[in-house]
């Protein structure tokens, strides 16, 4: 579901910095279920659909190619959005479950600062704790969101600028595709809408 990075912010909000344990543990738990749904289940119509989609089989040349590193990059990054590189990845036959468990927990430091940033806000939200604060401290606490919230939009850059070179390499016209099939998975997860209108098909047919 989209909001993950908002329920990461709740989580350090209700539960302070000790909330970040919940928020790993049902990321994992959640992606994984995710993707092995839609692996298992949906399995036939994502292969169907990706190997009729040249963009999608670059991909997944590259990411065979390139391995656990490269799967690793994609999935700390930013872009694709989280909710969407659950299905990029369960579409992609080259990711394996263990790879993509190992993956999905390489996320948690990002993870930590969301939960760090939902437990600042939290103390400048609270009348009581906001009241017991020197104006030093309102500072300090007001320049650690800011600081984490650069720190977080910094580390994504990054990251998504080394996805980029690993993405590059094999040819010009397979890095083309590779960075059209990105995109695709920014705006919108493609395999998602198939998905969704393959059911509406099915659930119209047997009714």
């Amino acid at each position: 579901m989209v909001g993950h990075t908002t329920m990461l912010h709740v989580c350090g909000f209700a539960y302070g910095i000790k909330g970040f344990s919940l928020a790993a543990c049902a990321s994992l738990i959640g992606s994984t279920v995710v993707f092995l749904v839609l692996r298992f289940l949906f399995g036939k119509r994502l292969h169907a659909w990706s190997s009729t989609n040249d963009k999608w089989q670059a991909l997944e040349a590259v990411i065979n190619a390139k391995g656990l590193p490269l799967i690793i990059l994609i999935r700390v990054s930013s872009f694709p959005p989280w909710v969407y590189s659950n299905t990029l990845f369960a579409s992609i036959q080259a990711v394996s479950a263990w790879q993509f468990i190992i993956a999905t927990i390489c996320t948690f430091p990002r993870f930590l600062l969301y939960v760090f940033i939902g437990s600042r806000m939290a103390a400048l939200s609270d009348g009581k704790q906001r009241d017991q604060m020197d104006t030093q401290t309102k500072i300090i606490n007001g320049c650690l969101i800011a600081g984490g919230i650069i720190m977080s939009i910094t580390a994504s850059w990054i990251v998504y600028t080394l996805m980029q070179k690993q993405l590059k390499g094999i040819s010009p016209e397979i890095d083309e595709l590779v960075e059209e099939a990105i995109e695709e998975a920014d705006e919108g997860a493609p395999l998602l809408d198939n998905l969704s209108s393959d059911s509406l098909r099915d659930l119209e047919s047997s009714g």
